[in-house]
């Protein structure tokens, strides 16, 4: 149930996007669902493979190159999905930041505590 909630507050995250910035546009709620399980599958697919192609960057930079690797993932679902549309590279990069802020927010807020046995 938690992960169904998790793709709804992420879908309203993509729903909210174009209210903050005028470069996203998004079609609608069907369009916003969609985009936040593509983005999920993304992620979990794609962004692996990309981390481990791009790991001499993200050292070099000190981690850095991981939110280049997420806007990067956002432009892909932006590809994927026909009614998201990113405006750019510099409005994708600050979409991926908001949405990630969202889904951290999200996870923090909803993180059940460890039972610890004695």
């Amino acid at each position: 149930m938690s992960t169904l909630l998790y793709f709804v507050v992420m879908a309203a995250a993509f729903m909210g996007l174009p209210y903050v910035l005028h470069g996203v546009h998004v079609d609608g709620w069907v369009p916003a669902f969609v985009g936040a399980l593509i983005l999920a599958i993304v992620n979990t697919v794609v962004k692996p493979i990309l981390f481990v192609l791009t790991l001499p960057f993200t050292l070099l930079t000190l981690g850095l190159f991981l939110l280049v690797l997420n806007a990067l993932m956002l432009s892909l679902t932006d590809w994927l999905v026909a009614g998201i549309k990113l405006d750019g590279f510099g409005t994708t990069f600050v979409a991926a930041l908001l949405l990630s802020l969202v889904g951290m927010v999200w996870k923090g807020a909803t993180k059940e505590e460890k039972k610890k046995v004695a």
